[in-house]
């Protein structure tokens, strides 16, 4: 982050150990789609350029802080 010129957002987890889905894990990290939007979102309000209640909307429509928000997404792997 020290070499990028500007506001630097990091996203990612490694997950390890963590026994759940991995839809739901992803939620949990706030590294699924969804979070990743969000923390856009939050990035571009922090800037000035949105409004800061379009991050609220998002965060609620995305049920953002709830695992099982991700309930219904098809699971993969052999851990599934």
């Amino acid at each position: 982050a020290r070499w990028v010129p500007g506001d630097y957002c990091v996203l990612g987890a490694d997950g390890f150990g963590f026994a759940d889905t991995r839809p739901a894990a992803r939620r949990f990290f706030h590294i699924d789609a969804e979070s990743v939007v969000v923390r856009s979102l939050q990035a571009l309000a922090d800037a000035g350029e949105i409004d800061p209640s379009l991050v609220e909307k998002a965060f609620s429509k995305y049920r953002i802080d709830d695992p099982t928000a991700v309930s219904g997404v098809k699971q993969e792997g052999g851990d599934a």
